[in-house]
């Protein structure tokens, strides 16, 4: 009977080691998968359905038949365009038609026209869809001289530039929502995202160079990570590092404050119109709408173009923070005007964009994927969700809210790292387990047969 069990063990040992040999291939070949460049496509195509139809319907008539789309106070998606043929096409769609006198391609080119002329600090200028214009603003720091000459310009373009002076600066908001602080200054983090083997934050370009440490404490005390990648101007984004490579527990939640936070389910580019929420480390979360996309400021520092324009406030110190809506991430805090006292106008650089540029994608819960539970690390598809077209702007909420886990930079767990599928080291441990069990079977038996041997030969020979 002895012997019957031995077999049997011996044989459910080799089972599970052939069983874990599988498995830790599976690991590997899917973190390789995910490790593969623009392997966050797969999330922007999923989220991409949130804001499809106006989007779709202005690329399938073209820049010379529509002038954008922004969503309507009632949800529905409004598209506008030069003429009745693509009027009746848009209604087909289901979506609303506006005819308009400037198409698409008249507008970028009185941007481009403006950005060929004399660089005036202060400025900025952006795309408004719903009232066919292009909008240049001039800070209270542009003077009199430089407005006039900017004006002229605008003139010669068109009528449908029109020129506001704005209060206050247009300015980096230097001084996410989770505080990090070098020697440079204080921003807030804006989303965790991965490239398959190492985690980073996805923050503002203009917060510090390639090289700055960031910390999570003015002592320097609570080290967070390098800024291992920064693109500004131009563009408005940077890679932060972990410290120890790892986003740690709660990598797919923002913080909104009182020890809140929004899961992060996917990823988009934002409508005009739409109802967005910021948050930040100096004025926490705040609320808005988008009024503008493809917009450019000319900051002090160097001219960013590509940027969402929205009236949601902001204040030094929220740069680098999450913009988002029901749990899609849109964009990074930029800059802007005004405070959350008066109001003002803040820019953010899209994380699509944001994302292609530097060949990571976001880390989103695992629910978002169909899972049973929030996996930082899963870098899974989305799901769509109604975020945008389908909901009315005064509708639209942060998103699905959790529990901000720990600090910034925080480790995760021995279970979070081992059931990591974006990890290439758990599949290889598994697979140098099971040959372990292998070999330590097959070492067993031969000593157990060794040994019978042994005995018998003893017996018979005494």
């Amino acid at each position: 009977m002895r012997h019957v069990r031995r077999r049997i063990v011996r044989r459910v040992t080799r089972l599970a080691a052939v069983g874990g040999l599988l498995l830790g291939g599976a690991m590997v070949a899917q973190s390789a998968m995910a490790g593969e460049p623009g392997g966050h496509d797969a999330q922007r195509g999923a989220a991409r359905t949130l804001s499809a139809t106006g989007a779709d319907l202005v690329d399938h008539l073209g820049a010379a038949r529509t002038a954008g789309s922004w969503v309507g106070d009632d949800g529905r998606t409004v598209v506008a365009v030069t003429d009745a043929g693509a009027a009746e096409e848009v209604r087909r769609a289901g979506a609303e038609a506006k005819v308009v006198g400037h198409s698409l391609n008249e507008l970028k080119s009185a941007t481009s026209a403006l950005r060929s002329a004399p660089r005036v600090a202060g400025t900025a200028w952006a795309l408004d869809y719903r009232t066919n214009r292009v909008v240049v603003r001039g800070d209270s720091t542009v003077s009199a001289t430089d407005w006039a000459r900017l004006t002229r310009v605008a003139d010669g373009i068109g009528s449908f530039v029109r020129m506001e002076r704005t209060p206050g600066t247009f300015t980096p908001r230097l001084n996410g929502a989770q505080p990090i602080l070098s020697t440079g200054g204080r921003c807030s983090a804006g989303f965790n995202v991965t490239d398959g083997q190492r985690d980073f934050i996805l923050t503002a370009g203009h917060c510090g160079p390639a090289g700055a440490q960031w910390f999570a404490d003015n002592q320097g005390n609570r080290p967070v990570g390098r800024t291992v990648n920064s693109t500004f101007p131009g563009a408005d984004f940077s890679l932060v590092q972990y410290a120890n490579g790892a986003a740690g527990d709660g990598a797919d939640v923002v913080a909104i404050g009182n020890g809140n936070g929004v899961r992060i389910t996917g990823l988009a580019d934002p409508s005009v119109g739409q109802r967005v929420f910021r948050s930040g480390s100096t004025s926490g979360l705040r609320d808005g709408q988008v009024t503008a996309l493809d917009a450019t400021v000319n900051y002090p520092e160097g001219t960013v173009t590509g940027l969402i324009e929205t009236n949601v406030c902001a204040e030094p110190g929220d740069s680098g923070g999450p913009l988002f809506s029901d749990g899609i991430a849109l964009g990074v805090t930029s800059g802007g005007s005004g405070d959350c006292t008066t109001g003002g106008t803040t820019f953010f650089q899209p994380v699509t964009a944001a994302l292609t540029r530097l060949n990571v994608k976001l880390i989103v819960s695992a629910q978002a994927a169909g899972g049973a539970s929030a996996s930082p690390s899963s870098g899974a598809a989305p799901s769509a969700s109604p975020t945008q077209a389908a909901i009315a702007p005064g509708a639209a909420s942060p998103g699905s809210t959790a529990p901000v886990a720990g600090g910034t930079g925080t480790g995760r767990t021995l279970v979070a790292r081992l059931t990591d599928p974006g990890a290439v080291g758990p599949g290889l441990l598994v697979i140098a387990g099971s040959l372990v069990a292998l070999v330590a079977t097959r070492y067993l038996r031969a000593e157990r047969d060794r040994k019978a041997y042994q005995r018998y030969y003893s017996t018979t020979w005494s």
